[in-house]
């Protein structure tokens, strides 16, 4: 985990050491699995509930000068997809005086400091809010907590030790009124897609639900709703979607 300078900004990233772990670690920690399973293939190739029985088959068939760096390999592969994986759901902070760019899988995203009334921490996400109670962004990451809080309130940005609408919140249950029209319906897929662990499509729903004026948190799970206060009373209050 390492925070830097560049340019009169303050840069909060996993650091040069997540990358060697990353790349050099996981490949590794692969291989020496694979080292053991092949060792054991013999022994796993007679389990009936063990999978790729096949590939186990294989490998205790093959002689040794064979096997083992098969069965290395194949694991290390596997590793470094692991590796390239992770690096692409890195997330990377830029944080300056006038905006904050946040980084991850080739894509970068700036936020104006003018449109951000609170930066805060939710558990592992970073949230920033404007003035309205509306997210700007909601971005998951192990970055170290001291950090970020270093780097924003250094750039003299709103700093909040823990988020000013908690109180608002309410567990979604089906069919509970205070929802905007159309909402419900949202919910209802995207509880769908975390059950399935179909964390894209969570997202991309989490941004509809913005879009209505509801933002969402998931505590296991379960999602818990707000609205944001200028949706708050409006016309969509209290009326839930229609059956």
């Amino acid at each position: 985990m390492s925070t830097r300078g560049y340019g009169g900004s303050t840069v909060v990233s996993g650091g040069t050491g997540e990358l060697v772990v990353m790349w050099v670690g996981f490949p590794l920690l692969g291989a020496g699995l694979g080292i053991a399973l092949t060792a054991a293939s013999g022994w796993l190739a007679d389990l009936p509930w063990v999978p790729w029985q096949r590939w186990f088959e294989l490998l205790a068939r093959l002689p040794a000068e064979r096997a083992y760096p098969g069965g290395a390999g194949v694991t290390a592969l596997a590793g470094l997809v692991f590796a390239y994986l992770g690096v692409r759901e890195r997330l990377t902070v830029t944080v300056g005086r006038g905006e904050v760019r946040l980084h991850r899988d080739g894509h970068g995203r700036d936020i104006a400091r003018a449109a951000v009334a609170g930066v805060f921490l939710d558990g592992k996400a970073l949230v920033l809010l404007d003035a309205d109670g509306g997210e700007l962004a909601r971005e998951r990451s192990d970055l170290d907590h001291g950090k970020l809080r270093s780097a924003f309130t250094g750039q003299g940005w709103p700093w909040r030790e823990r988020d000013p609408h908690e109180a608002a919140y309410r567990r979604w249950v089906e069919g509970l009124p205070g929802l905007p029209v159309g909402a419900e319906a949202v919910l209802r897929a995207r509880q769908r897609a975390l059950d399935s662990g179909r964390g894209g499509e969570a997202r991309e729903l989490r941004g509809e639900l913005a879009r209505l004026g509801v933002v969402v948190r998931d505590e296991q799970k379960r999602q818990h709703w707000r609205l944001v206060p200028r949706h708050a009373g409006g016309d969509g209050e209290g009326r839930g979607d229609a059956r």
